[in-house]
């Protein structure tokens, strides 16, 4: 991974379709040819979109990671993520069960293992602090 200077908000609300609350990520950390680390303290927002009953359930750590997928294909092509849609998710591992009452911030991995015209597979990892809170792989199918 090649280290570059943090990418904020207002650049990736540009570079991907999610808009507003919706676009969890707050900042690239780095990015190379196949890797992205972002961070997110979105978790903690009171007011987070996928909230229910008051709670934000730690499968949501695949919506992170997706968004961290799309910002990584936004930057490899240059410009804006081409529409797509999380396909398929696998070997999901949830090391807890839900993430609003976690203070640090999240660090959400991302390495694709795979690049076609149609689509790409990533493995992603999510923690806080040196905690591992998610990892798993996800398929995401362009449209």
């Amino acid at each position: 991974m090649s280290s570059v200077a943090s990418i904020g908000r207002g650049a990736i609300l540009e570079l991907v379709p999610h808009a507003g609350r919706m676009c969890l990520l707050e900042c690239v950390l780095e990015h190379g040819e196949q890797s992205i680390r972002c961070r997110a303290r979105s978790h903690r927002d009171p007011d987070h979109p996928l909230r229910r009953d008051g709670r934000l359930a730690a499968l949501h750590l695949a919506e992170y990671a997706a968004q961290a997928m799309a910002v990584h294909g936004a930057l490899m092509a240059g410009g804006r993520a081409r529409p797509g849609m999380l396909a398929a998710l696998r070997d999901i591992r949830l090391h807890v069960a839900f993430i609003d009452d976690i203070e640090a911030d999240l660090l959400i991995e991302a390495t694709r293992r795979i690049a076609q015209a149609d689509g790409s597979l990533y493995e992603f990892r999510t923690l806080a602090g040196d905690r591992l809170l998610a990892e798993g792989r996800i398929s995401i199918a362009l449209l």
